[in-house]
């Protein structure tokens, strides 16, 4: 495995205490102490600073380590995949989500917390006095693992609105990731802001050639079996996903891959559904750092940092830079700013392209960038901040356009 994140770590590093040290310098020459009473100027050059190294680590990511990245050819079919899917108790999108499993996925579960009814799958219900680490969905899954038999190579996780579009079986690996296509059930600014998540998620084709994939997508998730059982969900977290998979790779060499087979999901309907989202992910990214080797602990939580604060570069600091708001080396900061905002600009245009022709209508939007990344980037904010006390299921109506 490729020790990336050793070089990552020190870059975000590099940039951090160039950029303090332009601040200071001006002072230092003249005999002065840092100018600490320039308050915007330090929130200014520290922000845009480390979002410049999150990008250029992104960069990395996606066009150096990700590079040349093929999806492993399939291996195992329908008769080697057991299916779960996970609900309170939406049965009508459910029901939508089991309709659209291929006919060579006959082995179909759905663990629901209430009982419902489906036709095309079996339906467990977590009782309410099983009692483990892992809470919410992660309990759920857990009372699964520990419950269902299951004679099958490998457990396809599926949330409850995973649409699956295209379905080419797996490849030999110990954690399958299904690439999603979130689709619009509502407000048209949290579908945008999915939009722009899928141009920067593309950084996904690295993760195969790191040691720990910085995240995973538990709306569809191929695990193997035989790593299921010894790693288990049994922990306390806010992202089972996530905290699953790095829990795996810290116990065993285990081999990620990135596959062709797509899910459309819903994308939140409103604004404060993808707040509340984006605020569980990233309080339960941060919280489950402590799985990390400590190198990875620090990357992963710049990096939700860098997320949060992103748009004061578009929204503040490049407005500021253009009406000619002045701070230290105000040229180069205004370079660092519009640089950064054609970033945010290429992440919205780059996720039309992941959609393809059909949704590239919506290039017309590419002005409300800097809005649409404060919407994607405004959760992560709360989650940092004021971090939710418990896992809050994100709103779906059934629907999508």
């Amino acid at each position: 495995m490729v020790q990336f994140e050793r070089i990552a770590t020190v870059l975000i590093g590099g940039v951090l205490v160039v950029g303090l040290a332009l601040l200071a310098l001006p002072g230092r020459l003249a005999g002065l102490p840092i100018p600490y009473e320039h308050l915007l100027e330090v929130v200014l050059w520290g922000t845009t600073g480390l979002f410049f190294a999150s990008a250029v680590l992104w960069v990395a990511l996606s066009y150096v380590l990700g590079a040349g990245y093929e999806s492993p050819a399939s291996e195992y079919g329908g008769d080697d995949i057991q299916v779960r899917i996970l609900t309170i108790d939406a049965a009508e999108v459910v029901q939508s989500t089991v309709d659209s499993l291929p006919d060579e996925l006959t082995d179909r579960h759905v663990i629901a917390e209430e009982p419902i009814e489906i036709d095309g799958a079996e339906v467990h219900v977590v009782p309410d006095e099983f009692e483990c680490t892992a809470v919410q969905k992660g309990r759920a899954i857990e009372w699964a693992r520990r419950t269902l038999p299951c004679d099958r190579e490998f457990v396809l996780y599926l949330d409850e609105d995973s649409i699956v579009e295209h379905f080419d079986g797996l490849p030999d690996a110990d954690v399958v990731q299904l690439r999603e296509r979130p689709r619009r059930t509502g407000s048209v600014l949290s579908y945008l802001a999915d939009v722009y998540r899928m141009g920067v998620q593309i950084e996904q084709r690295a993760f195969a050639r790191l040691q720990i994939p910085l995240f995973a997508w538990g709306g569809g998730i191929a695990v193997r079996t035989e790593l299921e059982n010894e790693v288990t969900w049994d922990r306390e977290t806010l992202v089972e996903d996530t905290a699953f998979v790095w829990a795996a790779a810290q116990q065993f060499d285990i081999d990620f891959a990135l596959s062709t087979s797509t899910c459309s999901n819903e994308a939140p309907p409103s604004l404060g559904e993808i707040l509340q989202q984006r605020r569980r992910w990233a309080a339960g990214n941060i919280e489950a750092t402590a799985l990390l080797p400590r190198p990875y602990r620090a990357l992963t939580r710049i990096r939700n940092f860098a997320w949060a604060l992103s748009p004061i570069v578009t929204v503040v600091a490049l407005p500021l830079a253009l009406v000619g708001v002045s701070v230290v080396y105000a040229g180069l900061f205004l370079l660092a700013s519009m640089s950064l905002a054609v970033f945010t600009a290429f992440w919205f245009v780059r996720g039309l392209l992941y959609y393809g022709v059909s949704e590239f209508k919506w290039v017309f939007a590419l002005p409300l960038v800097p809005l649409i990344s404060v919407v994607h980037s405004m959760g992560t904010v709360v989650g940092i901040l004021h971090p939710p006390s418990s896992f809050r299921v994100t709103e779906k109506v059934g629907t999508g356009k």
